[in-house]
């Protein structure tokens, strides 16, 4: 290994101390732990960009997350970094997700806090959440790669220290991720009929590529061959040219995707739902607890957790078609007879 990797031995351990395996690695137990989750499989009916995709071939949640794990692990591989760290970090790092995609984000952030992320709910699954409130007990270098794997709308790679992952595995997840839905989510938006491949600026055929793979091969490649040494430090970087159209083709998504009309109409449904089930779970406490029996997410919770919070909880936790169908059952009328 690189002297850049991180060593499980050397990790900074877990919030609570726990025996040694003799057959697995920290990193190892704590992806092991994740892709056993409950969280980690409600991200199979989770949405990627388009809500509730009914198409086989659409990116779901849980397929963005494969893919930013296998982009970060070849990446760490040809780097000589610790694979099983960027493997646990990259399929934890949506677990917090809302339903409905960044849309139910959007919501959470309106009806309950400002201050709500999925980057913050993720880690508060793996921490809280998931075995009945027990945690997963992660490793603190996958908790750090988790809450700081998002950069939303800002610089790809920050220029500012705290808000890069303390390990090199956990930067390179970072990078992975934006890798991954920029180039699935332009397929699923030429597949949707809300973009033409004829749209896709020209300066990003060209230098990136017209196919999926051509260009995650071209990114992937810039990347790992632009990094470098420079005093004591392991730089990640990548040339300009490709950095530039990577970026223009994110504000193309953004400007005739995520922005477009088709998309913000299921916006406008999903905000509705998400807002009165909401309402609904804080003014109903017998139905909110039955639900989080169901999500196995109502044990030995901390005492002082507001009733928004657990709420806040329950719907970030619900999959898009659970969330579907409960709002039907709900306030839908159902025939007597």
């Amino acid at each position: 290994m690189s002297p850049f990797g991180c060593r499980s031995s050397e990790t900074g351990g877990r919030l609570r101390p726990e025996p040694e395996c003799p057959v697995r690695t920290a990193f190892q137990r704590d992806r092991d732990r994740i892709l056993y989750s409950n969280a980690f499989r409600r991200l199979k009916h989770k949405t990627q960009v388009f809500l509730s995709p009914l198409g086989d071939q659409y990116r779901t949640r849980l397929t963005h997350t494969l893919e930013v794990a296998q982009i970060a692990r070849t990446i760490t591989r040809a780097m000589r970094l610790n694979e099983d760290l960027a493997e646990a970090i990259a399929l934890g790092h949506d677990l917090g997700h809302t339903p409905f995609g960044h849309g139910g984000e959007i919501v959470l952030k309106e009806i309950y806090s400002a201050d709500f992320t999925h980057t913050e709910q993720s880690l508060r699954v793996v921490d809280v959440l998931e075995k009945r409130g027990a945690g997963l007990n992660l490793t603190d270098e996958v908790r750090d790669g988790i809450l700081k794997h998002s950069k939303g709308y800002g610089k790809i790679i920050p220029d500012d220290p705290r808000e890069l992952a303390k390990t090199y595995e956990g930067r390179i997840v970072r990078i992975a991720d934006f890798m991954a839905y920029l180039n699935h989510d332009l397929d699923d938006a030429i597949r949707s009929g809300v973009i033409s491949a004829s749209q896709i600026p020209e300066k990003c055929i060209r230098l990136l590529g017209r196919e999926h793979a051509d260009r995650a091969t071209v990114m992937v490649h810039d990347l790992i061959f632009t990094s470098r040494e420079e005093d004591g430090e392991l730089i990640l970087d990548m040339t300009d040219e490709i950095f530039d159209a990577m970026t223009d083709l994110r504000q193309f998504l953004y400007d005739h995707v995520y922005r477009s009309p088709q998309v913000h109409r299921e916006f406008i449904k999903a905000k509705k739902i998400l807002s009165e089930l909401y309402t609904y779970f804080l003014e109903n406490d017998d139905h909110f607890h039955q639900e989080m029996r169901k999500l196995d997410m109502d044990g030995h919770l901390p005492e002082d957790r507001s009733r928004e919070q657990g709420v806040c909880d329950l719907i970030a936790s619900l999959t898009d078609r659970y969330a579907l169908d409960l709002y039907t059952r709900l306030f839908f009328p159902s025939p007597v007879f």
